[in-house]
């Protein structure tokens, strides 16, 4: 959360030519509810239960896609091993300041930085140690703390177009 996922998967995707997908915004439609009534009402084990099937059905589409998903979604095997399956896995990264400064002015209420009532800045910083296993098993990272939407977005495309030529090399 708060590395610019949404808004760099989209422009991603519209140089790719591909659509865009955001498992958040279809949990909310398929739920009928915000991600944060979900976790109030009926937990975050439904929750995952929700992103699971989400996720399997967004990666199952016959078109290309640029899927955005959740911080916490890579942290659970059968999501992982869906968009693995589907193709590249790229991660996008901040410092937890600046994730702190950008959740701040998005106003939007985020459940996994309320428990514990601890302070944003170090609730980030447990959860990005937490998930931090879980990234690491991405194809790749991009730090997006001072790049721009644009410039976040050329690099994504740059690293996805030469991870897929690495892939696509014939054996010696």
């Amino acid at each position: 959360m708060g590395t610019g996922k949404s808004r760099i998967g989209r422009a991603a995707a519209e140089r790719l030519g591909w659509r865009f997908a955001d498992s958040d915004r279809e949990i909310v439609i398929q739920a009928g509810k915000s991600i944060a009534e979900i976790f109030a009402v009926e937990g975050e084990p439904r929750f995952r239960a929700i992103e699971r099937t989400v996720i399997a059905a967004l990666a199952a589409h016959p078109k290309s896609a640029v899927i955005a998903t959740g911080g916490g979604a890579l942290a659970d095997e059968d999501n992982f091993q869906v968009l693995k399956q589907a193709g590249v896995i790229l991660c996008l990264a901040a410092r937890p300041e600046v994730i702190a400064a950008r959740l701040a002015r998005s106003g939007e209420a985020r459940p996994k930085l309320l428990e514990g009532g601890r302070p944003m800045l170090e609730r980030i910083v447990e959860l990005l140690a937490e998930r931090a296993a879980s990234y690491a098993r991405a194809d790749a990272t991009i730090d997006t703390s001072d790049l721009t939407i644009d410039e976040a977005a050329e690099r994504l495309v740059a690293t996805f177009r030469a991870l897929r030529e690495r892939q696509c090399e014939p054996s010696a």
